[in-house]
Parts: C-alpha cells; sequence; structure tokens
C-alpha cells in the first residue's frame, strides 16, 4: 500500500482522537503509521497494476480456451461424421 494512502488512514484515525490527547499529536500520528505499516505488510497484497495485468492474461486465455473448445467441438464432429456415425449412436451389431 502507498505512502500517501497509509498517511491518510493515520490522518482520519488522528482526527477521532479526542481534542484533549491530541497534545501528543506527532507521537499519535508516528504510532498509527508504523502499526499501519507494519499490519498491512503482512497481508498477501498486489499492486492494482499487478492485478490489471492478470485480469488481462486471464481474459485472453478465456478466449483462446473458447476457441479451442470450439475447435475440438467442429474435430470431434466431422471425425464421427467421416466414419458414418451418427453422434452417441452404437456402433452396428457384429
Amino acid at each position: 500500500m502507498d505512502s500517501f494512502r497509509i498517511d491518510e488512514i493515520a490522518r482520519r484515525l488522528l482526527e477521532r482522537v479526542p481534542p484533549a490527547l491530541r497534545s501528543m499529536q506527532q507521537d499519535l500520528e508516528s504510532n498509527f503509521r508504523a502499526v499501519l505499516r507494519e499490519r498491512l505488510s503482512k497481508l498477501d497484497l498486489v499492486t492494482r497494476d499487478e492485478f490489471d495485468a492478470q485480469a488481462r492474461v486471464l481474459e485472453r486465455t478465456r478466449t483462446r480456451l473458447e476457441a479451442l473448445e470450439a475447435r475440438l467441438a467442429t474435430l470431434e464432429g466431422s471425425g464421427s461424421a467421416a466414419a458414418g456415425e451418427a453422434p452417441g449412436a452404437s456402433p452396428p451389431p457384429a
């Protein structure tokens, strides 16, 4: 998580501190930032850019899979038609 967001969260937390404790503002702000950075660093997060890149890869993979499935269905259809069989039909008795 970028430093700007951590600073923004720390600022919002500080705004909720009672006015009597704001005299310790500098210490509280430093502590908020340190705790936030430490906790957020333990999360298994990815950047938005990395997420978007993986989403594009997944979309291309889906498109390719659909094309391959259609091609396979065509090949399977033409293979059974070439053998003179209807799809799902049982072989002639011997």
